[in-house]
């Protein structure tokens, strides 16, 4: 570290990219050493914004220099050997989700990291958030009695998407793997990896040849956990309007919370609280950043939210899910994970 300050370089300067420069910019944790895009004058530009070197060669952003973190926005069929390469160099990496294609892609990265002694995580700025910190207090005190069903819903109509997100080869899946990451990454952080998944999978697409290479925009999962315990998850990005929440049912009241809002009703519908944080999306990013900031320079007393083991066991979720949808048959993801331990991952 240079001046006592985590050097920093961005990979990838689309509206993620942008989101992270803005954060970075404004901690005392960081310094921003470098930028990268595809595009060369956005990323002249953007440079000359925050005063650093900009490169339009991925390649030649890790290879040519030595940071401390290396924050990842670009798609992973752009970028994925250059983060390898990056943390084979001991940069520490903080990316947005997911957290690989599939998991097996996951489990390397997880590994490489393990073996080169840095960090790897996923932003989930949800993590961060005061009404999904109250949710998960909530949960833990006990204060909703005999929990039967948890319900999620992730809609989120982007008519901005890339076209490689429709492509299965370049983005791995679609709006389960994309879009869905940080919801399931919440259901298994406030209770625990299903025993059972069974899914369904569509898309819009009109011809029936061309939906076979197009990745899923509809998605619905039936999860069943133990002692009773069940769950629902529904998403698309072809309706609206755009929500995203998770909902827990309780012999005797019901728990709603999204990033913004916390409501318990009683099982007839009655608001009994209702709490609106009205959380700011940057003030979020600050949070993680920092979180992931700390964890490298005082890891004993900082622990690193939504690292490599966390995010596999989320990512199990998701291949198990994609697999009862080819099989038709529920999968459990205990038996993937079984599998994926057993067998090396390719580095």
């Amino acid at each position: 570290m240079s001046t006592n300050k985590l050097t920093t370089a961005v990979l990838g300067l689309n509206a993620n990219g942008l989101r992270l420069l803005s954060a970075v910019s404004e901690m005392s944790f960081f310094e921003i050493a470098a930028v990268a895009d595809k595009d060369t004058k956005l990323a002249e530009k953007v440079a000359g914004e925050y005063g650093c070197k900009w490169y339009d060669d991925y390649r030649q952003l890790v290879i040519q220099n030595q940071f401390d973190c290396l924050l990842v926005a670009e798609g992973l069929h752009r970028c994925e050997e250059y983060i390898r390469t990056g943390m084979k160099k001991k940069f520490n990496i903080l990316k947005y989700p997911p957290l690989g294609r599939n998991l097996e892609e996951a489990r390397g990265f997880v590994r490489l990291a393990e073996e080169n002694g840095i960090k790897f995580a996923v932003i989930n700025t949800g993590r961060f958030s005061e009404s999904f910190i109250s949710f998960r207090r909530f949960i833990q005190e006990g204060s909703l009695k005999r929990i039967f069903l948890v319900k999620g819903v992730c809609n989120c109509v982007d008519d901005e998407e890339p076209s490689w997100h429709y492509d299965k080869e370049l983005s791995g899946g679609g709006v389960l793997l994309r879009s869905c990451y940080e919801l399931i990454d919440q259901i298994l952080w406030n209770f625990h990896s299903p025993n059972e998944v069974y899914s369904a999978f569509t898309n819009t697409a009109s011809d029936r040849q061309q939906s076979q290479y197009l990745t899923e925009d509809t998605a619905l999962l039936t999860m069943k956990f133990s002692k009773g315990l069940i769950g629902h998850l529904s998403a698309s990005r072809v309706f609206g309007p755009n929500k995203i929440f998770l909902e827990v049912f309780g012999k005797e009241k019901i728990l709603t919370v999204t990033n913004c809002h916390l409501t318990v009703r009683s099982i007839s519908g009655e608001i009994i609280e209702a709490q609106d944080y009205g959380n700011d999306e940057l003030v979020l990013m600050k949070g993680l950043l920092e979180n992931f900031a700390l964890s490298i320079v005082s890891p004993d007393n900082n622990k690193l939210f939504g690292g490599g083991e966390e995010g596999l066991k989320t990512m199990s979720v998701i291949e198990c899910a994609y697999l009862s949808g080819r099989t038709g048959m529920p999968e459990s993801p205990s038996k993937i994970w079984e599998i994926g331990e057993k067998e090396p991952a390719s580095i």
